[in-house]
């Protein structure tokens, strides 16, 4: 698409009016494809490249301004990887290797603590690949190293656990209640066989069941339900089927992803293109199926009702997401400048690649690859971080961050306002309705011009 130009006259607000036609086109853009990128980080992780010379982290850390931290672990093991997945996981049921990497973690861990223990962590979460994948009494150490060698309160931070169907039990689930886990996330997909069967997720049905009829007994204050639109042979009728007997079980959030797939994930682009897109009316059914069953919508993706919460006293944490503290490998560092992880791999041999390097290391010190960012890429992620979230972003809170006007800066946010995917109100700047069906196109239409050249060069191993 052309790049809309703005006028150079201004409204007494700061705002820049866009010609009608200028408008039109934008929109036509936006809503021709909403599924053009989904941007769960920015800069995505496909920007980032080698560090040279690699960055000392205790420096970086003790100027990092964030006055609480995130502290996340990153599990990499899956018992299957499914056929829309492009994450930093490997298909690895062995024992032996789970301890081999939750012994590297550690290590990791004793040398960041010099550095990040200065300020508490607000929230803790452990993600994957599958967390639950790991034996109890591994999974019981990440709880040791992040309380005992971390520092971090359990009373005083929020903790989430990402896990699957097949991997819950009993013990499991008492080691996550004995550490106050405020929120499991369990990633079902969908309710029917042909459908997980297409995507190449071998699960039953009767086994979902099981996992949720066993968390409700542990009654966890949040109990998050993941599921996909989209996929292979899936209706409207078959998806609302799924999210119906997700609702059945009344999990305090509910999130819906819809379908994406590369070249480089089992089902392939072309797959999805051979059968009609049902993805935004999928969607649009969702919004409304939720709505009726008491469920608010926080962004494109969460919905959760009122009571989805904890009743911990819980330390402040900015939403942008800087001091998160991640440990493992796949995990990604946040810094207000400075973003940061291992090398990023899907083939299952660059993954063993990257996780054997981890594993080997005895130094833990520096970072190698990520991404400096400019005071240019810090406001655009600011504002990302906060327009596609139901809040919105507090237009006195950006002047206070970066001293400057968000209209001056990016005059162009004012085709959502004209266009009627956003508005202005109580001086923050949301999405309506509408525009949150649309935040995967808004938000690679906001990338920059640096960054998305950046991702275009990558070249995935």
């Amino acid at each position: 698409m052309t790049s809309i130009q703005p006028p150079l006259h201004l409204r007494d607000d700061g705002r820049t009016p866009f010609p009608s036609e200028d408008v039109t086109q934008w929109r036509e853009h936006i809503t021709a494809d909403p599924y053009r990128n989904y941007l769960y980080s920015y800069p995505h992780k496909t920007a980032y490249r080698g560090l040279n010379p690699p960055v000392p982290l205790e420096p970086l850390w003790r100027e990092e301004p964030a006055e609480s931290f995130f502290l996340y672990m990153h599990i990499p093991f899956c018992g299957a990887r499914c056929g829309f997945c492009n994450l930093f996981t490997l298909p690895d049921k062995r024992a032996e290797v789970h301890t081999v990497y939750v012994d590297a973690l550690e290590r990791q861990a004793r040398q960041w603590a010099a550095f990040t223990g200065g300020k508490p962590f607000a929230r803790f979460a452990i993600g994957g690949g599958t967390p639950s994948l790991l034996a109890p009494a591994q999974l019981r150490r990440l709880f040791r190293i992040a309380e005992d060698i971390m520092g971090l309160d359990s009373a005083a931070a929020s903790i989430s656990v990402e896990t699957s169907p097949e991997t819950l039990t009993e013990e499991k689930l008492n080691i996550l209640k004995e550490h106050t886990v405020d929120r499991v996330s369990m990633g079902i997909q969908s309710f029917v066989a042909a459908e997980s069967a297409a995507i190449y997720r071998p699960q039953n049905p009767d086994e979902v069941y099981r996992a949720l009829d066993l968390l409700k007994l542990y009654d966890f204050p949040v109990l998050n339900l993941d599921l996909i639109y989209g996929l292979p042979g899936q209706t409207v009728d078959s998806w609302l089927y799924s999210l119906e007997q997700a609702v059945h079980h009344e999990p305090e959030e509910i999130f819906i992803y819809p379908l994406y797939t590369r070249d480089h994930t089992i089902v392939k682009p072309e797959d999805i293109r051979r059968q009609t897109d049902i993805r935004h009316e999928c969607y649009r059914a969702a919004q409304q199926l939720l709505a009726e069953h008491g469920y608010t919508q926080y962004s494109m993706r969460r919905f959760a009702r009122a009571t989805a919460g904890t009743h911990k006293s819980i330390i402040d944490y900015s939403c942008q997401e800087e001091g998160m503290v991640g440990l493992g490998c796949g995990a990604r560092s946040y810094t207000r400048n400075v973003h940061y992880a291992s090398r990023y791999g899907v083939s299952r041999k660059a993954t063993e690649s990257i996780i054997a390097d981890y594993v080997a290391a005895e130094r833990y010190d520096t970072a190698d690859y990520g991404i400096v960012l400019s005071l240019e890429e810090q406001k655009r992620r600011y504002i990302l971080k906060a327009v596609l979230h139901s809040e919105g972003l507090k237009l006195a809170d950006y002047s206070g961050r970066f001293g400057s006007s968000l209209w001056r800066d990016h005059p162009e946010l004012g085709l959502l306002l004209q266009s009627g995917l956003g508005r202005e109100e109580e001086g923050r700047l949301r999405l309506t309705p509408e525009g949150l069906g649309y935040s995967d196109s808004i938000g690679d239409w906001f990338i920059s011009g640096e960054i998305r050249e950046q991702m275009e060069r990558f070249v995935l191993p």
